[in-house]
C-alpha cells in the first residue's frame, strides 16, 4: 500500500497560492512541473491581475475576487497535481478513483508485450496471475480484452475494473463468438479429435472433465491435466 500521506499532503506551492502575485507563480510553477500548458498560462494571468487591478480605480475593488480565485484554484488543481507527480517507485493505491487518477497520467500497459514486472509493480497484480499470464503468453496466447483475463486466468472482476484505465490489448483477434475454449467443457473425446486434437490429448481433457468438473478457465485445463496450452491452442 502507498503511504496515505502522499493524497493528504499539501504541496508547498498551494500555500504560495495565499499570496498576491506570488501565487499566480505558484501556479504557474505546478504547470511547468506536471507539463500543462492550461496552469502555466492561468498562473500567469493572476500574476498580471495582482499587478493591474490594484493599479486601476475603476476595478481594484474587484482584486479581492481575483485572490480568492487564485487560492480557489490552487486548491482545486491539488489533487490532480499530486496524481501527476505521483512516485514511480510506489506501489498504485487500492482506491480505484486515486488508481484511474495517476493511471490517466501514465504510459498504458499493454498485456501482450509488457514485463512480469510491469504486471506486479505497475498493475498490481499478484504473483500468481503475473506468472500464469506469461506462462500462457510465452506459448503464444494473445489476449484480447478484460474479460479473457477474467475467462482464461481468472483474475477476479474488481481487480480488472480497477487496472482497466492503465491497460491495452496490442493485437485484437479471434472475434467470433464459435472461437471459444468453453467447447473443451462441451465436446466429447471424439469430437475434440475431430477438431484436431490428438487422441490422447482429447481423451485426457475429456477424462478429467468427467472426473472432477468444467474446466473453469484455459490455465485450469492446464494445471489440471498437465497438457500444453500449444495443444488446444487452436480451439481457443
Amino acid at each position: 500500500m502507498p503511504q496515505p500521506s502522499w493524497f493528504d499532503q499539501t504541496p508547498a506551492w498551494v500555500w504560495w497560492s495565499c499570496f498576491p502575485v506570488l501565487g499566480g507563480g505558484a501556479i504557474a510553477y505546478a504547470g511547468s512541473k506536471t507539463g500543462s500548458t492550461a496552469w502555466i498560462v492561468a498562473g500567469a494571468c493572476f500574476v498580471a491581475a495582482a499587478i493591474i487591478f490594484p493599479s486601476v480605480p475603476v476595478i481594484s475593488n474587484l482584486f479581492g475576487f481575483v485572490w480568492v480565485a487564485q487560492i480557489t484554484t490552487a486548491f482545486v488543481l491539488k489533487r490532480e497535481y499530486l496524481a501527476k507527480t505521483y512516485p514511480t517507485d510506489l506501489p498504485l493505491p487500492e482506491d480505484t478513483k486515486l488508481f484511474t487518477a495517476i493511471a490517466a497520467h501514465r504510459p498504458k500497459v499493454d498485456i501482450n508485450s509488457c514485463s512480469k514486472n510491469d504486471l506486479v509493480n505497475i498493475l498490481g497484480l499478484p504473483i500468481v496471475y503475473a506468472n500464469d499470464l506469461d506462462s500462457l503468453r510465452s506459448e503464444g496466447y494473445i489476449f484480447t480484452n478484460l474479460e479473457e483475463l477474467h475467462d482464461i486466468l481468472g483474475i477476479p472482476n474488481l481487480t480488472l475494473k480497477r487496472i482497466e484505465s492503465l491497460v491495452v490489448f496490442s493485437y485484437d483477434y479471434r472475434q467470433e463468438s464459435g472461437y471459444s475454449w468453453k467447447r473443451l467443457n462441451l465436446m466429447s473425446a471424439d469430437e475434440l479429435e475431430g477438431l484436431g486434437l490428438e487422441s490422447s490429448v482429447a481423451k485426457a481433457i475429456a477424462a478429467e472433465r468427467q472426473s472432477h468438473g468444467e474446466f473453469k478457465s484455459l490455465m485450469d485445463i492446464k494445471k489440471r491435466t498437465g497438457i500444453p496450452f500449444s495443444a488446444y491452442r487452436h480451439l481457443t
